[in-house]
């Protein structure tokens, strides 16, 4: 039987972390409410980012934190130009090609980080990656408690730019009425574009959140997408607060089920979840009937 002191500070640490899985989630969101499409390359654009992380933290002896601030605009650059360049002349002839695309540009950004880093596994050990804050009696994890800040300054970020700002209008009425948004004048490719280049950034920030308490190996953004693609049905597709609230909840569950049932069985609970809602809610929380 576990006191209540260590309960709540199983709960506060799995929602702190659940913000970051809302973070990578939201990207994963964003292009489904927007292009219509599962992104299969989210993991491993999200690995990549680590990996980048790593590299400058590595070779340049620059914080992860302040990383953020250069890799957010290259990943944003980097998804533009794939969604232009790529995915979106491949998408003319068939949305179907878009899958087959991802998943390729999936398979193709894994093998390049194995070539280039091998399988093993790297970190980016600091004395902060281990201190605490002291609250009463519980013990946070500054981290965390810095990454779950991160993460709600994004949201609130995103969140203005897609309901105060001509480009947020545009994005919503694209994926609201593509063919109605097209006849209004609105550039659609520029808007997918927009909106691909958006969720890489996220992961990139996310990214940065991560390193200080997690490792990276070529293949880790598999486990980080499964998480995502839960808190994404949980929340409602392309439902951007849905995604912050499934976020909070994964989070909340994988951290009591790690701690009553063990650090191996701690993802039972979320593929509970995941097939509950599946069963009872299968719009999600916050999602639209189709």
């Amino acid at each position: 039987m576990y006191s209540p002191t260590i309960l709540i500070e199983a709960m506060i640490n799995g929602l702190l972390t659940g913000a970051i899985y809302a973070l990578i989630a939201l990207g994963l969101t964003l292009v489904y409410g927007v292009l219509h499409i599962i992104n299969f390359a989210h993991g491993a654009i999200l690995a990549s980012a680590m990996f980048a992380v790593w590299g400058l933290n590595v070779l340049g002896g620059i914080d992860p934190y302040l990383s953020i601030l250069f890799l957010a605009p290259v990943f944003f650059a980097l998804g533009y130009g794939v969604q232009r360049l790529i995915i979106g002349p491949a998408a003319k002839d068939d949305d179907g090609n878009i899958l087959l695309i991802t998943l390729g540009l999936s398979i193709f950004i894994e093998n390049a980080l194995l070539a280039g880093f091998g399988s093993d596994t790297r970190s980016i050990s600091s004395d902060f990656s281990f201190s605490v804050v002291e609250a009463g009696p519980f013990l946070i994890s500054s981290p965390r408690l810095v990454g779950f800040a991160g993460s709600l300054v994004v949201t609130a970020l995103l969140w203005f730019i897609m309901s105060r700002t001509d480009a947020g209008k545009a994005i919503r009425a694209v994926a609201k009425e593509k063919l109605g948004a097209s006849l209004m004048g609105i550039d659609v490719g520029h808007v997918y574009a927009l909106t691909f280049g958006l969720g890489c950034a996220a992961l990139a920030v996310a990214a940065g959140l991560l390193m200080p308490t997690f490792y990276v190996n070529p293949r880790v953004g598999g486990a980080f997408v499964n998480i995502a693609f839960t808190i994404v049905v949980l929340g409602g597709m392309g439902s951007i607060p849905g995604a912050m609230i499934g976020g909070l909840l994964i989070g909340l569950v994988e951290s009591l089920s790690g701690l009553l049932l063990g650090e191996s069985l701690g993802q039972i609970g979320i593929f509970i979840i995941f097939i509950l809602v599946l069963l009872l809610k299968p719009t999600g929380l916050f999602g639209a009937k189709a």
